[in-house]
Order: structure tokens, then C-alpha cells, then sequence
């Protein structure tokens, strides 16, 4: 039989229960209005998180990836254009260019932070490149101050993948302090229920400060009508659930605090972790800070033998990313990227969330480091 995992990667039940009152009477609410798609919720929710970030607009979607697709229509860039993109990543960005007919060109990441290595973008550069899209992983910004200088001084446009780290914070050179998602011309997000601001099924959002991109991502995401049977451009079906908004609105709420116990869980792993040898803790640099999607590790040990002698002991763990993007059949290319090929076979993600008790981080602290003496 094959080992129980006691301890999971995130307990959404326990998120559950503890906000259950407000969540409940949040959904009771529309299902005795009975309006499920473009209700009343999704207009608050979306007014609430242009709230929060300090952002202009918010067009609420159906998913992460709807997301992507609607801020790259709506840019309307010539097809075969190239779109600069870190190769250690999930594959929605590669996806979203390959179905619109655009070229991802992947670059390496930094070593310490996963992030988009910026010394690699002007070797990357052609006649072709109309785009960058930076994703901050695993819940820190990618360095944005040097993106939006090159992309300015070549007329690039600059779309934030930020699914994994809402809320997180960066801080340019001058001192200024602004949230990712929030920089780039478009920002993307997904709300899938395991992300830190997570839906309870798929949900995604688009952000922008600019008032005509915005109607533009409005006009795409509605089958590009202006109005009902209005259709003044080519759209798509991309609508985020009343449902889903109204579970959000709650949800958005308890973020900050969401993120603070995250925080607090990684401090414990970093403490416990960062003396050991072949063990490198998440490094995060100056300008800015982790919300903690992932708790990642990068390790000098047999990863394989060390999620076998974690599964053992009930504790779950998961490996982001196996393969560097062009290393997948559909979006094979010819560039090389050392570094992600090396993470990809050293990277561990370590159980985070909220509602973690104690004892369950100190068990998989203690794990951990039994683990690696029998690896």
C-alpha cells in the first residue's frame, strides 16, 4: 500500500473552516440572487483588488491562462513577433504564444533567485522582439527596474506573469514601492486554489493602468462586444464565475495576513535549513520580498530518494519544475539554459501555507533532516 500523506503541500480545508462563516453566506448570497455570470460580486471584487494593488484596472477572467492570452491579443502585436520569457517556468506563457502565433524565446534564470536572468536579455534581442514577459516565481518579483529600462529603450512592451506571487512588493532604486503586477503595461494573475489569493475552482485576472488597454482586455474577454451583440474585434469566452468573485472578495481580505503566516513558516524552514551543507534556502534579494507560493530548495542530495523518505513519513513534497520549458516536445528550441537544466534536477518544494500548526512544520523540519542522512 502506498504511503498516506498526512501532511499536504496546503490544507485548503483548514482555510476553509476558518473563514467558513464568511464564505458561506458569500455564496448563499449568490445563489439566492441567481445571477452566476457577470453578477454583482465581480464588479466589487474587481474594484476591491484595484484597490489593493494600487493599480487602475482589474478585468476579472476565467483562469491564469485566459489571462495571458487576453493581455498578448490585446497588445495585437504581428504574428511571429518573438516574446523574450524565462525558460523555468510553467508552460502557460510558452502555451499562450504558440496558440496566437508568436515565438516564446526563453532565457535562463538567475541561479539564486529562479527569476529571469536580466544580463540575457540583450543577447536575446532582434528585429523580431516586441515583448517580455517576466514571471515572478515562487513568490518574489523578478528584478523589474532593468526590465522596464530595456524595454523602454527598445520599445518592448513588458506583460507581468504574476500568478504566484500577488502581493509581493518591489522596491526600485529611488525608494518607490509598488506590488507586482502593477509595472509592466498588462499584468496577469491566476486564482487557481492552490495560489496565495486561490479561488475554490479557476478564476484569473488582467490589470493595467492604461484606460485603453483596458477597454480592449474588456472588449477580448467578452467575445468582443462593446455592448450585447456589439462585436467590434475578434474575443474569446473568458468570464471569472460570480461564484468565484464573491468567494475571492472574502478571501482578498485575509491576504496580507495569509501571506504573514506563509512568511512565518518559511522564517522556521530557513532557520532550521540554512547551515546544513548541499542545502541552499531561498535567497531573496534587497528589492523585494516573498509571499512564499512555494517553499523551494535547492539541494546537493538525490532529490527522488528525499521525496520517497518524505512520502514514507506522510509528508508531501513536489519538484517545480522537472523540465525546462524547451525541453518539452511542443516548444522545442535551440537555446541553452544551463541553469535551469541544473535546478530542474535539484529544485524540492516544501509543504507552505496558512493554518500550519506548529508541530506540523517542526515534523517536517525534523524529516527533512532525517532524510538527508539516509540519502
Amino acid at each position: 500500500m502506498a504511503p498516506t500523506e498526512t501532511i499536504p503541500m496546503l490544507n485548503l480545508q483548514a482555510q476553509y473552516l476558518r473563514l467558513k462563516p464568511e464564505i458561506d453566506a458569500a455564496i448563499q448570497e449568490v445563489l439566492y440572487a441567481a445571477n452566476y455570470i457577470q453578477g454583482p460580486a465581480v464588479k466589487s471584487f474587481a474594484k476591491a483588488l484595484a484597490d489593493y494593488q494600487n493599480i487602475q484596472y482589474v478585468i476579472p477572467c476565467a483562469n491564469g491562462t485566459d489571462a495571458l492570452q487576453l493581455a498578448i491579443m490585446a497588445l495585437d502585436m504581428p504574428k511571429g513577433s518573438e516574446i523574450i520569457t524565462p525558460g523555468f517556468s510553467y508552460i502557460a506563457v510558452a502555451e499562450v504564444c504558440k496558440l496566437l502565433g508568436y515565438q516564446p524565446v526563453y532565457l535562463d534564470v538567475d541561479a539564486k533567485t529562479f527569476n529571469i536572468d536580466i544580463q540575457q536579455l540583450q543577447d536575446a534581442l532582434t528585429a523580431k522582439t516586441k515583448a517580455i514577459i517576466p514571471v515572478h516565481l515562487f513568490g518574489q518579483s523578478a528584478h523589474m527596474e532593468p526590465i522596464l529600462n530595456f524595454a523602454q529603450q527598445h520599445g518592448l512592451y513588458v506583460i507581468e506573469d504574476n500568478a504566484q506571487s500577488i502581493g509581493a512588493e518591489y522596491t526600485f532604486s529611488d525608494g518607490r514601492k509598488v506590488k507586482t503586477g502593477c509595472m509592466g503595461h498588462i499584468s496577469t494573475t491566476s486564482f487557481f486554489p492552490s495560489k496565495n489569493l486561490g479561488a475554490y475552482g479557476d478564476a484569473g485576472a488582467v490589470m493595467t493602468n492604461d484606460a485603453q488597454l483596458a477597454e480592449r482586455l474588456q472588449q477580448i474577454a467578452n467575445h468582443g462586444q462593446v455592448q450585447k451583440y456589439q462585436h467590434q474585434i475578434v474575443g474569446v469566452n473568458s468570464r471569472m464565475d460570480t461564484l468565484q468573485a464573491a468567494i475571492l472578495s472574502v478571501k482578498l481580505k485575509y491576504l496580507d495576513a495569509f501571506i504573514a503566516e506563509r512568511q512565518a513558516v518559511a522564517h522556521a524552514y530557513d532557520q532550521a535549513f540554512q547551515a546544513i551543507q548541499g542545502v541552499q534556502i531561498p535567497f531573496v534579494p534587497s528589492f523585494t520580498t516573498h509571499v512564499y507560493h512555494q517553499y523551494t530548495l535547492v539541494l546537493k542530495h538525490p532529490v527522488e530518494a528525499i521525496r520517497a523518505a518524505l512520502l514514507a513519513e506522510g509528508v508531501a513534497s513536489m519538484v517545480y519544475y522537472p523540465k525546462p520549458i524547451n525541453d518539452h516536445l511542443p516548444y522545442k528550441s535551440q537555446e541553452q539554459l544551463p541553469v535551469a537544466q541544473a535546478l530542474c534536477q535539484s529544485v524540492l518544494s516544501l509543504p507552505i501555507g496558512t493554518d500550519m500548526t506548529d508541530a506540523q512544520i517542526q515534523t517536517i523540519i525534523n524529516t527533512f533532516k532525517n532524510s538527508l542522512t539516509h540519502t
